[in-house]
């Protein structure tokens, strides 16, 4: 094999970097994944897959438990918010070889596991609860020291440790920090009514959306525009929420109210940001992926899976190739366009969104992205 690297180091233990980890452990790179949080549990709720996303499983090799643990869909629903179709999207799946479904979602922690068990079981050595301390880099090589007190040494350094990454505050001072949008996601996990068997939304002046995960569970998620960011006490979610939706007198979103109260729901709140850092995203013998350089908000339902795709691309330049910068420097040509058009699509409509805006001009924006992404990565 003609590869740019023998031994790796993965800083961060998302999709992106999980991917990363899979894709070169198992064409022979010898691989450490280390991640700080000793329980290596993603919060959140569900997550929509979009084909493209999907796609990028299936070169992973977890797309048929995916399948299996989440649910699969086709098309997509709109809805005025009394709760009258507007219309029925048919959406396209992704161009590629293979069949590959057009859409669907799966719950967060759900997906985070069995990427965890494929990390493994490729060979990829794991190390929780630890982060990097330090990093010296050598004419050859990276020497690494990390909070347990031990070292290693490296042919590179793949930071995927998230929006907030130490990674890019420590070796790229001159990169963007991640930009508020004020406008705040709302996520809850509820049982799935028998009618709701795709992504569907309800537009008004806020956006509600849900998307089933399983057979018996689909996710909810609520969109609202804030001027600033606060801290809202987790006791008042529900109530919240359920504020919210009173904007929605559609018959079936007011018959999910109750839910909302029942511990089961694991509510999430957050405010949203993006981040786009421009290229270069490596120096030397470190490169940044994911939301590490291109974390966006859930408007195009892509953040996740364009995070994957840079992670594949990455190990494919960097299997393709003898010389490490010629393989960086490829990758990063190939992502480039791709991940602005998420981020900064993502923030236009958002912008629409919150301001009342064009809805033939939101519509559009949906129609093309989903086009372009369904392109080969």
């Amino acid at each position: 094999m003609i590869a740019a690297v023998n031994k790796v180091l993965v800083i961060g233990g998302g999709f992106s970097g999980m991917t990363a980890a899979i894709q070169l452990a198992r064409q022979g790179v010898e691989v450490d994944l280390v991640e700080i949080d000793p329980l290596w549990c993603p919060l959140g709720a569900g997550i929509t897959l979009s084909g493209p996303t999907l796609r990028a499983l299936d070169t992973v090799g977890i797309l048929e438990q995916v399948a299996a643990q989440g649910y699969l869909s086709t098309n997509f629903d709109v809805f005025s918010p009394a709760g009258d179709l507007i219309v029925q999207l048919a959406l396209r799946p992704p161009l590629s070889d293979k069949a590959i479904p057009c859409g669907g979602g799966i719950l967060r922690p759900v997906l985070a596991r069995i990427f965890a068990d494929k990390t493994r079981e490729v060979g990829t050595h794991v190390r929780l609860g630890i982060t990097f301390d330090g990093i010296i880099e050598h004419a050859d090589d990276l020497e690494v020291s990390f909070t347990d007190g031990t070292s290693g040494r490296y042919d590179l350094v793949i930071a995927a440790d998230g929006v907030h990454s130490q990674i890019r505050k420590a070796f790229f001072p001159e990169a963007p920090a991640p930009k508020p949008i004020h406008q705040s996601v709302w996520r809850a996990v509820l049982r799935r009514p028998p009618e709701i068997v795709r992504p569907s939304h309800w537009l008004g002046r806020t956006k509600v959306g849900v998307n089933p995960i399983s057979e018996t569970h689909m996710y909810m998620f609520l969109m609202e525009s804030r001027e600033f960011s606060e801290w809202i006490d987790p006791a008042s979610w529900p109530g919240e929420m359920a504020r919210l939706l009173g904007e929605f007198p559609a018959p079936i979103l007011q018959a999910l109210v109750p839910q909302l109260y029942e511990p089961g729901a694991n509510i999430d709140y957050r405010p949203l940001a993006n981040l786009l850092v421009p290229l270069p995203w490596h120096k030397g013998r470190m490169v940044m992926i994911g939301d590490t350089v291109h974390a966006t908000t859930p408007h195009l339902a892509s953040g996740a899976g364009i995070g994957i795709e840079s992670a594949i691309v990455l190990a494919e330049e960097l299997l393709a190739s003898a010389d490490l910068q010629t393989a960086l420097n490829r990758f990063e040509a190939r992502r480039w366009e791709r991940c602005q058009l998420v981020v900064e699509n993502s923030a236009r409509l958002c912008e629409i969104e919150k301001s009342g805006g064009d809805k033939d001009e939101h519509a559009q924006i949906m129609r093309e992205s989903t086009a372009m992404l369904a392109e080969p990565i």
